[in-house]
């Protein structure tokens, strides 16, 4: 019979491509996982891996057994939480992923309130890029992720909680003084600063202002919006900030302006994705309403 350590063995070797580091993930000897996966390849007579002494493979055949075995380890997790869930709401720990242009100013507002009506509530927090986040998502690394939409979810599902708009923040020196609106075409675009490529915040930024691309030959390469505001402060050019970071992104800034982007919005959507048929869908629509509640009151 194939065990589900087996499994679990195999699908470490799976995210390591390496069996001293899968042994020592999964907390056994390198001999004792060896075994395990040769008792396994014997039981399904396929070479899930083709190894030497200096690399890993997977096969063919083998790509297909670990697909499998992933759905058969994320249905197995699954199943033994709902005992525990169906007793209390969020008695059983959670693991959510969010975006590093998200969990700075989402998680301060959100989470005192989620800890002072489920204070047991064990919750872990994963900040990775988005692409990664919906993959561990996929293959039952996390519960869920929080991440700015429109985005590539194929296969997955969402639940909106918030929608929000762009501001141009801009050194009070160097902007309109009592407007209260901009267009896009009203941005002096050489001057706009926005994040480095792979960070979906940019894409959405360049969206909202009808923009294809923003070719940036600046000396900076910003990862950070953070880093951003501090250019802007610096009178190195301006930028775009959602509305959720503003309070935190310009509180002490008083040499900034914020003015709202008159462009159709919204401009971003944020929403909890999540794998079809989980499991804990209720207690991830009590989140849904207390991250709704909250940024509405916060950010309103």
């Amino acid at each position: 019979m194939i065990s589900l350590k087996q499994l679990h063995y195999a699908l470490a070797i799976e995210k390591t491509l390496h069996f001293k580091k899968a042994a020592e993930a999964c907390n056994v000897s390198q001999s004792a996982l060896s075994t395990a996966i040769n008792e396994l390849e014997k039981q399904l007579d396929i070479t899930i891996f083709e190894r030497n002494n200096k690399q890993v493979l997977i096969t063919n055949e083998g790509k297909l057994i670990l697909d499998k075995a992933r759905k058969v380890k994320i249905e197995l997790d699954e199943l033994l939480q709902i005992p525990q869930i169906s007793k209390q709401a969020f008695s059983a720990p959670m693991s959510i992923g969010v975006i590093p242009t998200i969990g700075p100013y989402l998680l301060p507002k959100v989470l005192p309130e989620v800890r002072a009506k489920y204070p047991e509530f064990k919750l872990k927090i994963i900040e990775e890029q988005s692409h990664v986040l919906v993959d561990m998502v996929r293959n039952g690394e996390l519960d869920a992720a929080i991440l700015a939409l429109p985005y590539p979810i194929e296969g997955l599902m969402s639940f909106d909680f918030w929608q929000e708009d762009f501001y141009w923040v801009c050194h009070k020196d160097e902007c309109p003084s009592k407007v209260q609106e901009i267009t896009s075409e009203e941005l002096e675009i050489d001057k706009l600063m926005l994040l480095k490529d792979g960070h979906c915040l940019k894409e959405h930024a360049l969206a909202a202002c009808s923009l294809q691309n923003k070719n940036q030959e600046s000396d900076f390469d910003s990862a950070s919006l953070h880093t951003l505001i501090q250019m802007v402060a610096g009178k190195l050019g301006t930028t775009l900030v959602p509305q959720m970071a503003l309070d935190q992104l310009t509180y002490n800034e008083s040499e900034l302006r914020a003015i709202h982007l008159n462009e159709p919005g919204p401009h971003r959507t944020i929403a909890l994705v999540i794998r079809p048929n989980y499991v804990r869908t209720k207690e991830l629509t009590l989140l849904q309403s207390i991250f709704t509640e909250q940024l509405s009151e916060k950010c309103g």
